[in-house]
């Protein structure tokens, strides 16, 4: 079998391409802003047997939806365009971003360039799986930055105080979401969760991280701020269940960090 990976050298992309058994195509995230884009892009969907849709911008932050919706959603809907026209199956990688807060709509633009495209997959495409996940943590993000997770940052003396007000999240280990892609190449299709299906707070993790904490003076959670997500296992892929909750997955990824880093 032969896969296309969009965002290979990702956090998510690069973990993937290690448990990938078979030829892979690639396709570097620049590659949105040249004019032949699209005539490589059809190329190569062509010759592949399974997408799978990584590639995104991540930083749920940014505020320009121009530059946003152009990565996430056009090249997206161009993507799932070709894939339907030569009968290739789509796993595309969403996000827990698609609720809001607790289930409701996106609260930022990146949560609504993530729906969109799902949205348009699911119309256009026989064979489209759709993965939200949520809030994914383990070795390969170092280079996310200031959307690395709360461990991470924890770790590397980035974050040691937090909200008062105790957001709770559901963390899921990275090798949970490489084995849901995986799964998903013989799921039907649909829209599923991806997460450890317990909602914790950030003292949770630190705790388990060993880190020291204290608490901001105040709330300062913009609006935009997911304050709750939990994963609902009715909603994950048929026969896919998570291997790690947080305790188990925080201790892996430590022995990790105290190996590499």
């Amino acid at each position: 079998m032969k896969y296309l990976v969009t965002g290979h050298k990702g956090f998510v992309g690069s973990n993937l391409l290690k448990n990938l058994s078979g030829d892979v195509e690639t396709i570097e995230s620049d590659i949105v802003n040249e004019d032949y884009c699209y005539d490589y892009l059809k190329n190569v969907v062509k010759s592949v047997d399974v997408i799978f849709h990584i590639g995104a911008i991540s930083d749920t932050t940014l505020q320009d939806s121009t530059e946003m919706l152009r990565y996430n959603y056009a090249f997206s809907k161009e993507l799932f365009d070709y894939a339907q026209k030569y009968g290739k199956k789509v796993i595309y990688s969403s996000s827990a971003a698609c609720y809001g807060d607790g289930g409701g709509m996106p609260l930022n633009i990146y949560g609504w360039s993530k729906l969109m495209a799902e949205q348009y997959g699911m119309a256009k495409c026989d064979d489209f799986v759709a993965l939200r996940y949520f809030n994914v943590y383990g070795p390969g993000e170092n280079h996310k930055g200031k959307m690395s997770s709360v461990a991470l940052q924890s770790w590397n003396g980035e974050i040691n105080k937090l909200f008062p007000k105790k957001p709770k999240r559901d963390f899921v280990y990275i090798d949970d979401v490489i084995s849901a892609n995986i799964h998903a190449i013989n799921s039907p299709k649909g829209v599923y969760e991806v997460g450890s299906g317990e909602a914790r707070t950030f003292e949770d993790v630190l705790n388990n991280m060993e880190i020291e904490y204290s608490y901001h003076s105040e709330d300062k959670i913009p609006e935009w701020y997911q304050f709750y997500t939990k994963s609902d296992e009715s909603k994950w892929l048929p026969e896919w269940k998570p291997n790690y909750n947080l305790e188990k997955g925080i201790k892996k990824y430590k022995d990790y960090l105290n190996e590499n880093l």
